[in-house]
């Protein structure tokens, strides 16, 4: 998915006084869309100068924006593929550049892809010039900062467990996500994948069942080298994701296969209610 080289090309001395036209942002740019404008300049900041172009050069990027690798992720790359139709480009500042390259390059590295030169924060006009800036400080304090998925090693897939086992396993851990995951070929031959979840148990009292959804949904698209393994066919398949989330970061340890008429897991996770830790 993150076919990333060779692709992204700032065109260095792109004249932006060239002819421009405001066009409606293609429903194939889904990364783009309610992010409060309709309309984009085409050529863009990348230098594409036909929507055939910008479609096949952006697409490969939806998928990190899906990953939520930073609050900013969607605004940064939106501004240079779909600028907004102003009577000039507005850039993004370089800060932005920074927080959201420090946030999600480890991601594109997950999928061993470095940050690619043509987005060198360098490139991008300083704070003091009219730029997009990054949310200030009183902003994010308002905000819940969530724990990140990082990306780990694959845990193995246990196919054969007895209840008892599984409960000493949530014992060591503090967060269980029962997952169904199924995956599709887009029309640009790489796969998307459906990811429904259900929280089993939690025992992070800050964080409320959609807060460790979200979070296991992103785990998923982050480590999709370990969704690839647990998605073998097209076919839908269900799994009980066990982890840990410490010092801001989630980290899955456990994976069970839940497969149908399994009485172990299904023991395990209604006696855990009741269940007391040595």
């Amino acid at each position: 998915i993150f076919a990333l080289s060779g692709f992204l090309r700032v065109a260095t001395g792109f004249d932006i006084g060239l002819s421009t036209k405001c066009v409606v942002i293609p429903k194939e740019m889904d990364m783009c869309h309610k992010i409060g404008y309709s309309e984009m300049r085409l050529p863009n900041l990348m230098g594409h100068t036909n929507m055939a172009e910008v479609i096949l050069k952006s697409i490969t990027w939806q998928h990190l924006v899906h990953t939520d690798c930073h609050p900013h992720v969607r605004t940064f790359l939106c501004s240079l593929f779909a600028p907004i139709c102003l009577d000039t480009f507005i850039h993004p500042c370089r800060s932005m550049c920074v927080a959201v390259r420090d946030s999600c390059a480890p991601v594109l590295a997950c999928h061993g892809h470095p940050w690619p030169d043509s987005l060198d924060c360098g490139r991008f006009p300083a704070d003091e010039d009219m730029c997009l800036a990054s949310l200030t400080k009183e902003h994010k304090y308002l905000h819940k900062v969530l724990p990140k998925p990082v990306c780990q090693t694959c845990p193995a897939v246990e196919e054969f467990f007895t209840h008892k086992r599984v409960l000493e396993v949530f014992c060591d851990n503090n967060f269980a996500v029962k997952v169904k995951l199924s995956k599709k070929r887009t029309a640009f031959g790489d796969h998307e994948y459906n990811i429904e979840c259900q929280v089993e148990f939690s025992t992070q009292g800050s964080l409320l069942p959609y807060e460790t959804h979200s979070m296991i949904q992103q785990w998923l698209l982050v480590n999709e080298n370990c969704t690839q393994r647990m998605t073998p066919t097209h076919r839908s398949m269900v799994y009980l994701l066990v982890g840990n989330i410490e010092e801001g970061i989630i980290l899955v340890n456990q994976v069970y296969r839940w497969q149908r008429r399994d009485s172990q897991l299904t023991l395990a996770t209604q006696k855990w209610r009741y269940h007391k830790c040595l």
